[in-house]
């Protein structure tokens, strides 16, 4: 890996050549942290083998499964076992904001949503990406296949922000597709009614689908550093608005505390994974934070 991990922001990952490129070094990148944490992975159980295959780590093979049927076995673990991912990626207006000199919250949840996708197929799980705004844009169901996740990070690739959003609207196409226990990933700004869209993941919840919601902002949505009077233009529709800053602001700060209160709140009453994200953060970070969370979240089972 060509730069230190503690560089592994957008920006820095925008430079590479690729999607897929940009997903291993996010994923190298977050699996190098965990091993170094010495408490990752202690509660792992032994669940099942499985025939050895391409790809497959060397050091799970089990040499006496071998002396006894002269085939290769690998030993699989219950964090192993297969997975089911839907990966739902918000591509409305508003996710195409990016202040000065950063990338825009699209291209993080973009870069985040090829990583979990890498990281999936890498462990021959599954997973599918659902790309929407105000209606869906793309749908490609969940394979493990290593062509799959080709097309999978190409069409990551091609996404650009439009329109209005209705994370609600997407979240019912869901459960018109979901007929397994799945993970459902949701990479958004959430920017639209909370109580509607906590209401439909709390239904999923209870159908026995793992939920995770990357709530995704710019620091300028986070800090509001305006100064003086600015216009404000809508990113989902032709709304212009003259503000003055001073008066604004922290009216402005209080809304944005109750606005992500509801979601921390609801998130933790309905059992699902919440994580704010930061567009600055180092994505490696933001990935092996939801990797140990998972982790302990099986731990607690």
């Amino acid at each position: 890996m060509t730069a230190p991990l503690r560089y592994l922001d957008a920006e820095t990952l925008a430079k590479l050549a690729t999607m897929t490129l940009r997903a291993r070094v996010v994923v190298e990148g977050a699996l190098t942290g965990l091993h170094r944490a010495p408490h990752y992975g202690s509660s792992v159980e032994f669940a099942e083998h499985k025939e050895y295959s391409a790809g497959d780590e060397i050091r799970h093979i089990d040499w006496k499964a071998y002396g006894k049927f002269d085939k290769y076995y690998v030993k699989r673990f219950e964090q192993e076992t297969e997975v089911r991912a839907y990966l739902y990626v918000d591509c409305s207006g508003s996710m195409g904001y990016a202040g000065a000199g950063r990338r825009s919250k699209l291209e993080v949840a973009s870069y985040l949503a090829a990583s979990i996708a890498y990281l999936l197929v890498r462990q021959q799980d599954q997973a599918g990406l659902l790309a929407f705004g105000g209606a869906l844009r793309s749908y490609i169901p969940p394979r493990a296949r290593p062509q799959h996740l080709a097309d999978l990070l190409g069409a990551l690739e091609k996404v650009t922000p439009d329109g209005t959003t209705d994370v609600a609207r997407a979240i019912d196409y869901l459960t018109e597709v979901v007929h397994r226990r799945s993970m459902i990933v949701i990479l958004s700004d959430l920017f639209d009614s909370p109580e509607g869209i906590l209401d439909r993941l709390r239904h999923l919840r209870a159908r026995g689908h793992e939920i995770v919601v990357f709530h995704i902002l710019d620091p300028d949505e986070l800090a509001f550093p305006f100064e003086g009077l600015q216009v404000f233009e809508s990113l989902e529709d032709t709304r212009r608005l003259l503000v003055d800053t001073r008066a604004t602001r922290r009216t402005y700060l209080r809304e944005l505390e109750a606005f992500l209160d509801i979601w921390k709140h609801g998130t933790t009453d309905a059992n699902l994974t919440y994580q704010l994200v930061d567009t600055t953060r180092p994505l490696d970070r933001v990935l092996s934070d939801f990797l140990v969370g998972q982790e302990q979240r099986r731990g607690r089972r």
